[in-house]
């Protein structure tokens, strides 16, 4: 089988994989890249770090994700210079992140020119999404002028998670509804039809939607003028404000899910407050996208909190007995991919475990396949 390299570059790390056909032959992360006494001083160092650290004896290809794709890239595209500079240009859509994705693309290709290069665009799931999802109630020349609309982000694992809930339950793809929650440090829902996403929560950023471990998802914009005028803070201190110091740890001071429920156990306030804000969000958002579906055929969770927090799931789906959406405690306490709804309910409940290397890998191989 050929072999395809994955590089998932995020802001200060690199996932990597190395597989032959389905199996994975080597896999790791770099992580602290640039903060002082961490890995790598940069994401050029990392990659060539990773490289040079494996056997890419016939290397047949290597996926990239690349977070934001804009709406020309709809699909996993081979790179070159053109799609390269297009990319670039993407940057102020998505700053934190299509830079490090560059830096992996560009390293790669000079230290591997010969080996085709694939970008696959967490954005590109989510271009089906229908123009009264994708378009924000704003000045029609304005929006167009800045390129503002809902893109999407999630796209791979949404993309797996949904194949392989349909997997699970020997249904066609094609013929699926499914709710996805990608519940992890960044979060979002998706509501996916025939294997087309037609609704998610995050919009022209991944700041949008669902609280998250640092963000604050949905809100009213009202807050960002009042805390300009009323404050004094500047774009970039807000910018930071609901980014970085919001969601979970804004109102409880800790983002990591383990130690919320811990402290929320132990009877903390501001846990159990920021537990209860948390899963009423995705609650909101399950039941909104079952109405835009019309019908449900599963709920799947996935990710660190999705994949492992069985009081969120619990918590997150509590008051949709009525829509046939339940939870079995006992199934839930498990582990691995499976269902965590009674035998018989209406719709299924699923934790699946999230693979979006693997989904990149897959992508990228489709790709050069029908290069020839």
């Amino acid at each position: 089988m050929s072999k395809v390299l994955v590089l998932n570059s995020g802001s200060s790390s690199i996932k990597y994989r190395l597989y032959d056909g389905e199996r994975v032959l080597d896999r790791g992360t770099v992580e602290r890249i640039g903060e002082p006494g961490g890995g790598p001083s940069d994401h050029t160092g990392a990659i060539r770090q990773i490289l040079d650290g494996l056997d890419l004896t016939g290397l047949t290809v290597v996926g990239h994700r690349v977070v934001h794709g804009g709406r020309r890239f709809t699909a996993p595209t081979l790179v070159d210079d053109a799609v390269l500079a297009a990319i670039t240009d993407l940057v102020p859509l998505a700053p934190l992140h299509n830079p490090a994705n560059l830096a992996g693309i560009e390293v790669a290709r000079q230290a591997l020119p010969e080996v085709p290069q694939v970008a696959v665009f967490d954005t590109a799931f989510h271009h089906t999404l229908p123009d009264s999802a994708a378009t924000y109630a704003i000045d029609r020349a304005v929006a167009q002028r800045y390129s503002i609309r809902r893109y999407g982000f999630h796209g791979t694992s949404h993309a797996y998670v949904s194949r392989r809930t349909a997997e699970l339950l020997d249904r066609p793809y094609e013929e699926l509804n499914t709710i996805t929650l990608h519940l992890g440090n960044g979060a979002s829902a998706c509501a996916v039809a025939g294997g087309r996403s037609v609704a998610t929560s995050m919009g022209m950023s991944p700041l949008e939607g669902l609280v998250m471990g640092t963000r604050s998802g949905d809100l009213d914009p009202t807050i960002v003028f009042h805390l300009r005028r009323e404050g004094g803070l500047g774009v970039d201190e807000i910018d930071d404000l609901l980014n970085h110091r919001s969601g979970l740890l804004g109102l409880s001071g800790v983002n990591d899910m383990r130690e919320l429920l811990a402290r929320r156990a132990a009877g903390d306030e501001a846990a159990t407050l920021a537990f209860d804000v948390y899963c009423r969000r995705i609650t909101g958002y399950v039941g909104a996208y079952y109405a835009l579906l019309g019908r449900v055929d599963a709920v799947t969770f996935t990710a660190g909190v999705g994949e492992h927090a069985a009081p969120v799931r619990t918590a997150a789906l509590a008051g949709l007995g009525r829509l046939g959406i339940t939870v079995d405690p006992d199934r839930n306490d498990g582990r691995g991919d499976r269902f965590i709804s009674p035998d018989g309910a209406e719709v299924a409940v699923c934790v699946i475990g999230t693979d979006e290397e693997r989904e990149i890998a897959r992508a990228a191989r489709a790709v050069v396949t029908a290069r020839g």
